[in-house]
């Protein structure tokens, strides 16, 4: 019998991080052969058994790995549907990659833009967004005024905001890429993170932009195009 646990196999087969599937089985959302299972460690046989989370049937044969870099343009939603009818990333992506059940590596908010990865790897999605393995993301910062030595220093030692105090940022101030006038390089993934910074200290964000995540750098990428990361730039950004 060709067998894996039930966490493991979603995982693999894309259909979410393994935070997002262990939530999805912990809730009573899946079912293996019409059976709700609630357990993360179910033995799964891949060749006969029939698996659904909330409904959806999910292909079990596994598919090519795909690891995708998009510059996400503004007013893109960073999810792979919204019931909003907004434009997701997926909506982003050329026709030949809509249909490998991507979905983004962390997010960036709708008015931010950049460096978004996408992949069907649910294991890759778990070793770049858990706060253990501390991936460095680099964003360039707008506002509209300056900030001041001591607001730098605390951005440097850490901001109270809900949820605890952020880990030390590094903070410079950048001339090289108008508007932005700041680059800010942290290691967690907070909702809004960088923006809910800058607004404790009375500073609006007026654009963010991601440009690196660990080893990876957007480069000359122009916004809204994806290219295809090769497996080695795959195996160095897992290694960072």
């Amino acid at each position: 019998m060709k067998s894996k646990t039930l966490l493991r196999l979603l995982v693999t087969a894309g259909a979410g991080s393994r935070r997002q599937v262990a939530e999805a089985i912990i809730r009573g959302s899946v079912q293996v052969n019409g059976e709700v299972i609630e357990s993360l460690a179910h033995p799964v046989d891949v060749t006969r058994d029939s698996v659904t989370v909330n409904g959806e049937k999910v292909d079990l044969k596994l598919e090519p790995r795909v690891y995708l870099m998009l510059n996400k343009p503004a007013d893109i939603i960073s999810t792979t549907k919204d019931d909003r009818g907004r434009r997701t990333a997926i909506d982003v992506l050329p026709p030949k990659y809509r249909h490998l059940n991507l979905h983004p590596v962390g997010r960036l908010d709708r008015n931010s833009t950049g460096l978004l990865l996408l992949t069907n790897d649910g294991e890759f999605t778990y070793r770049l967004t858990h706060p253990k393995f501390k991936h460095e993301k680099e964003y360039l910062v707008f506002i509209e005024d300056k900030l001041q030595p001591y607001e730098e220093k605390k951005l440097r030692e850490g901001i109270e905001l809900e949820g605890g105090m952020t880990h030390p940022a590094v903070i410079k101030e950048v001339k090289a890429f108008p508007p932005f006038n700041y680059s800010v390089i942290i290691h967690e993934g907070r909702k809004r993170q960088v923006r809910r910074m800058f607004e404790k200290l009375g500073h609006s964000v007026v654009a963010l932009k991601r440009m690196r995540i660990g080893s990876l750098s957007m480069g000359n990428l122009e916004e809204g195009q994806v290219r295809e990361l090769s497996l080695q730039e795959v195996k160095i950004l897992l290694q960072c």
